[in-house]
């Protein structure tokens, strides 16, 4: 698996949704006039970065078992 470039693209979408995760959670725990702006944005990016995740994670599932 490690040599394997898809997964390498899979752990980073997945970290990236954690990323995006942590910059919301730490917003809405701040509040104030960031929240206020960016919290539906936030939102919305992460919902589409959890979409990409989980199809790369599917598309990986699904070559390395013989398809």
């Amino acid at each position: 698996m490690r040599n394997d470039p898809l997964f390498y693209i899979v752990v980073a979408a997945t970290l990236a949704v954690l990323v995006i995760l942590m910059i919301g959670i730490g917003g809405f725990a701040r509040g104030g006039d960031f929240n206020r702006k960016h919290a539906n944005r936030i939102m919305r990016l992460r919902i589409i970065a959890q979409a990409v995740a989980i199809v790369l994670i599917l598309l990986f599932v699904w070559l390395r078992k013989g398809g």
